[in-house]
């Protein structure tokens, strides 16, 4: 098992030092999205290769950097890029970037990702709140899901995710005009894609969109305490719905071209918080 506060206490220490304030919300970017964190100002700004233990990040559109950024008078901590099991990493590997908003008192967390749609529905450019996730039994110990034992936690599943916090991103919605749709993130641990026969399954299962990130992350800040929500961006159909061969350039390609109007919906959610 794995002590994440041993683990990384020097990469703490040196963040600790680093930051200039405490953030009101941290969040992390998802493929495609990073541009985000360009469109708001920024204080400073680290690149996760200078940190010890900090796994690099091997896959585009995720830069590897961590942001403390201002907006409407909130601070806020951005991860632009994320770490994947999909890439090789340990599970409590790809926890790091809610680990370390926890260590740096954040109470709020933001999640985004990429999807693929698998509702009939949805179509590539919507926005998804997600609303649960799939094969999380959030009662089950986290040493059993995650490998992590030996840290402070606050085992708080009573509210999640976070309805108070899901209000505040449908009311941005709203005021945004904004369509919103909601649904259940399936979660696939990748590295291949699913196959038509898989999305049939997760769709009588009831998935509405797929991805390779974003639970595991969701299910751990919840249990530190945090209050903790998550949007989805659909840049593509799933396997056996879009008669495409799916690839990455088409995740990031239909981001790049929603990233006005994530923008617009992610500010609205600042300026609420």
């Amino acid at each position: 098992m794995i002590d994440l506060n041993f683990k990384y206490k020097e990469l703490i220490k040196i963040l600790s030092k680093e930051a200039p304030f405490t953030p009101d919300v941290s969040l992390i970017l998802g493929s495609g999205l990073g541009d985000f964190a360009d469109r708001i100002e920024k204080f400073k700004t680290i690149s996760t290769t200078s940190l010890p233990g900090y796994p690099p990040s091997t896959i585009a559109g995720h830069e590897g950097k961590i942001h403390f950024c201002k907006f409407s008078g909130k601070n806020i901590l951005i991860f632009q890029g994320r770490i994947h099991f999909y890439e090789g990493y340990p599970l409590s590997q790809c926890m790091l970037p809610v680990f370390i908003s926890y260590k740096l008192n954040t109470k709020k967390i933001f999640l985004t990702n990429a999807a693929g749609g698998v509702n009939l529905n949805f179509s590539p450019g919507n926005l998804m709140l997600i609303s649960s996730f799939n094969g999380m039994n959030i009662k089950k110990e986290l040493t059993d899901l995650i490998g992590i034992t030996s840290f402070e936690g606050k085992n708080n599943f009573k509210n999640f995710p976070s309805e108070s916090f899901n209000n505040i991103i449908r009311k941005a919605s709203k005021e945004t005009n904004l369509s919103l749709k909601e649904g259940v993130y399936w979660y696939n641990k990748g590295p291949a894609y699913e196959t038509p026969a898989e999305i049939k399954m997760v769709a009588k299962m009831g998935g509405d969109a797929v991805g390779m990130s974003t639970a595991h992350e969701a299910v751990f800040a919840a249990y530190l305490g945090m209050e903790t929500s998550s949007v989805s961006l659909i840049t593509n159909m799933a396997a056996g719905i879009s008669q495409n061969k799916l690839s990455h350039k088409e995740v990031t390609d239909t981001a790049i071209l929603a990233k006005d109007k994530f923008e617009k919906l992610v500010k609205m959610i600042l300026l609420h918080i």
